[in-house]
């Protein structure tokens, strides 16, 4: 049921992408130059390490170790940890050695990409516990931060849960907004299955359980139950079991760490948390020169 549709990105690293990030955050960091770090003699070379402050999920290695490829190619890096690591407070994650300069210069960018795709991976490993043992798949959604959204969607990867469309282009999510722009439910249905064919996904955005049981008899591939009651998400799963089986179902709306477990167990496939990449709470690293 879940493996129907897949995402049209590539599940890899986008190599171009992160260097175009790096390349952006850079620039905005160091304008005309460090000023600071040029206080340091040029022949200056130096070893440091990156330590987390607290039990975390590491993800942005890649992004971290381009931010000093592009500031000087001979700095070596060697990481004890790979993406998707469970790393626990105290951990020595990578040892950096090269030119002194560089190093201070690349600090504060590298840990940024660090810290915050490490956020975004351990909310999403967090999420994916909390739901350990249902059928429900955790999702990402669209809210994420201008810029990183590659980062962020390989992020929730990492930490175990699921993508759900990268942007506006790759699947069709009718919301209440288009409904009232198209001028009704089975319209908006109508068109998009004209506009997909039978490749991409089509999820239709319902409120009321009328509007589930119309769904159900549609062409449309997913139903996303937004902000139902516990009573209508089980209403719905036992509506769509007897009448369209082949049809999923994805909850939606103002998800927490405290109702995921009571939304999965009501059977739903899916369940998309938009906290995962807009809350995120920075992970705690430390580069140290040693």
């Amino acid at each position: 049921m879940h493996g129907r549709f897949r995402p049209r990105w590539l599940l890899h690293l986008n190599t171009g992408e992160i260097q175009t990030s790096v390349r952006r955050a850079l620039a905005e960091d160091l304008g005309q130059g460090d000023i600071t770090a040029e206080l340091t003699p040029a022949s200056a070379r130096a070893t440091a390490r990156v330590v987390v402050k607290q039990a975390a999920v590491l993800c942005g290695t890649a992004w971290f170790d381009e931010v000093f490829a592009q500031l000087d190619a001979s700095i070596a890096i060697e990481w004890y940890f790979a993406d998707g690591a469970a790393l626990t407070s105290g951990d020595v994650v990578c040892r950096l050695e090269g030119p002194a300069r560089a190093l201070l210069t690349g600090e504060r960018t590298a840990l940024n990409f660090l810290q915050t795709l490490s956020a975004t991976a351990t909310a999403a490993r967090t999420y994916v516990d909390a739901v350990a043992g249902t059928n429900a798949v955790v999702l990402d959604t669209r809210k994420t931060i201008p810029g990183l959204r590659d980062a962020q969607k390989y992020a929730v990867r990492c930490g175990g849960a699921s993508n759900h469309r990268i942007g506006l282009f790759d699947a069709i999510l009718i919301k209440e907004n288009h409904i009232s722009a198209i001028g009704s439910l089975d319209a908006a249905i109508e068109a998009a299955r004209s506009a997909a064919g039978t490749d991409l996904l089509v999820e239709v955005e319902v409120e009321t359980m009328e509007q589930v049981a119309r769904a159900l008899t549609s062409s449309a591939d997913r139903l996303m139950l937004d902000n139902f009651t516990m009573e209508d998400m089980r209403a719905a799963v036992a509506m769509r079991n007897a009448t369209a089986p082949g049809k999923t179902l994805e909850a939606s709306g103002n998800v927490s760490l405290d109702v995921i477990r009571e939304i999965a167990e009501t059977g739903v496939d899916y369940v998309s948390v938009g906290s995962m990449t807009k809350n995120v709470a920075a992970v705690d690293y430390s580069l140290r020169i040693v």
